[in-house]
């Protein structure tokens, strides 16, 4: 049988690549408007109850086999943990402390510490190519950040502390990034092992949630709900397997820059619905940011 085109393997990169970076920019939007009645953390149990009942239901749709063995279970135990527990009570405490913007600009930070495991836990080198780019890309992150920070109105402390706990999300959801280019992660129906991961992560979610804020709240306006569903079923079922798909492929360093991409989609939609002020900083780091995506993902091989 003949192999794929180049054309044809590169569209089965961008196009899936495309629809997660457009999704998850829009997210940092709909998150913020989740912080209000319901208390974080429930927040995002609901969404994780929602995306992995979607999950197994997919998982079930396509015929894969929902049974792990103890390895299974301990892989989607940490998998649930590490990005969807504290990766995400991090990302909605952060929000509560500094714009959906910024914290947007600093998740663009996962690139580092997804190079730097992939390179020590998966031996994949760090191409010239993509070193250029990402330097070009993170230098754009900084004029974006240093734009944020002057005119946040949080003030300076308030600001640190949003920082803090991006950070830590950062450094989660990297874990659970590298974990996915793993052969054991391989092993395993995606679908399945995703839904699975999903609600343990629901579950730690919702002890936690009940630990520090009480027993469940809900809010039943419109705009809740639908929020909970679109991040639940879109942002978190569909998205995660193209990503993890595509970083499979790519490796952990070049599928992170969709993170670097979204925050120039998350303050075009804040330009839309929340009046953000475009400058010539915030410009300049746009075109940056945009300009090393292109570098590195124009490179012919991924870095293994």
């Amino acid at each position: 049988m003949s192999s794929p085109s180049p054309n044809s393997s590169r569209l089965a990169i961008l196009i899936p690549f495309g629809i997660v970076t457009l999704i998850w920019g829009s997210t940092w939007l709909v998150i913020r408007h989740q912080l209000g009645v319901v208390p974080p953390t429930w927040s995002v149990t609901y969404r994780f109850i929602v995306a992995g009942t979607f999950m197994l239901g997919y998982a079930l749709f396509r015929g894969e086999r929902i049974v792990l063995d103890a390895r299974g279970w301990a892989f989607a135990a940490v998998t649930g943990l590490c990005q969807f527990c504290l990766n995400f009570n991090f990302v909605y405490r952060a929000e509560g402390y500094v714009t959906s913007g910024l914290v947007a600009v600093v998740f663009a930070l996962l690139l580092l510490p997804n190079a730097v495991f992939a390179r020590f836990f998966l031996g994949q080198k760090l191409g010239q190519q993509l070193i250029v780019g990402m330097g070009v890309a993170m230098a754009g992150v900084i004029l974006l950040f240093v734009r944020e920070a002057r005119v946040d109105p949080h003030g300076p402390g308030q600001v640190l502390l949003g920082i803090g706990f991006t950070l830590l999300a950062i450094l989660s959801a990297s874990v659970a990034n590298v974990m996915q280019a793993t052969p054991t992660a391989r092993a395993y129906p995606m679908a399945a092992m995703l839904g699975v991961a999903m609600l343990i992560g629901a579950a730690l979610d919702a002890t936690i949630a009940w630990t520090i804020s009480g027993p469940p709240v809900f809010d039943t306006s419109p705009g809740y709900i639908a929020g909970v569903l679109y991040l639940g079923i879109f942002a978190s079922a569909l998205a995660f397997p193209l990503y993890y798909g595509v970083l499979r492929v790519i490796g952990p360093a070049k599928a992170a820059y969709s993170s670097v991409l979204v925050p120039v989609i998350a303050m075009l939609l804040s330009t839309l619905f929340e009046g953000y002020v475009w400058t010539w900083l915030a410009a300049g780091g746009a075109a940056l940011v945009l300009g090393g995506l292109v570098i590195a993902l124009s490179a012919r091989r991924p870095a293994r």
